[in-house]
């Protein structure tokens, strides 16, 4: 997993509550198990019309923001089902960080294995940076290590998190990366019991 330490990127509001985890990768994007290429999928009914033609009145398809690596979003951000490629959706996109108010729980853990960034901050601090990704410099700072959102006006917003998931983060470490830390220990584990249960190794 790729480790976060410090993102300097656009960021690109996108003012709707409640954007579950279908609007985020809609259904017929999940026949793969392959993180590459969801990004396509990313936002699909919001982004494309029926005809598969962009709208321009979305905020990614606005030139101003592309390239974004921040999504400064609503409340409740990826409720709905526990689909872990909503996450692998927004990483393929190249988005790093989301910024809201609340985050349903399962999309927030998905954000922990998969080296994305969730950041909850109150609800005045998230319109507060929405209007400044409104404005003509697009250009965020969020440093993990600090635990600070600075805005282009030189605002910083401090968000807590896990101390145990900050610094799985920060060494990119999903929950197999973080096992593997202990390889050695697993080794001698097996090797001793081995010895002392012979019958355990026996197919």
């Amino acid at each position: 997993m790729q480790p976060f330490t410090h993102l300097d990127a656009k960021a690109a509001p996108l003012d709707i509550a409640n954007l579950d985890t279908d609007q985020i990768i809609p259904k017929q994007f999940l026949k793969t198990v392959e993180r590459e290429g969801l990004g396509k999928g990313l936002f699909y009914d919001l982004r494309f019309d029926g005809d598969g033609k962009p709208k321009t009145d979305f905020v990614l398809n606005d030139p101003r923001y592309a390239g974004a690596g921040v999504l400064i979003a609503g409340d409740n951000f990826g409720c709905g089902s526990s689909r872990e490629h909503a996450a692998w959706a927004l990483m393929d996109f190249g988005l790093r960080c989301v910024i809201a108010p609340s985050f349903a729980d399962i999309f927030y853990n998905n954000c922990f294995q998969n080296g994305l960034l969730p950041v909850a901050l109150p609800e005045a601090d998230v319109r507060a940076l929405m209007a400044e990704a409104k404005g003509g410099n697009h250009v965020f700072s969020v440093d993990l290590a600090a635990q600070t959102v600075s805005a282009p006006s030189g605002k910083v917003f401090a968000f807590v998190i896990d101390p145990g998931r900050k610094e799985k983060l920060l060494k990119g470490l999903d929950a197999i990366g973080e096992t593997l830390q202990a390889a050695q220990a697993i080794d001698v584990f097996e090797a001793r019991r081995a010895l002392a249960q012979p019958w355990m190794e026996r197919a």
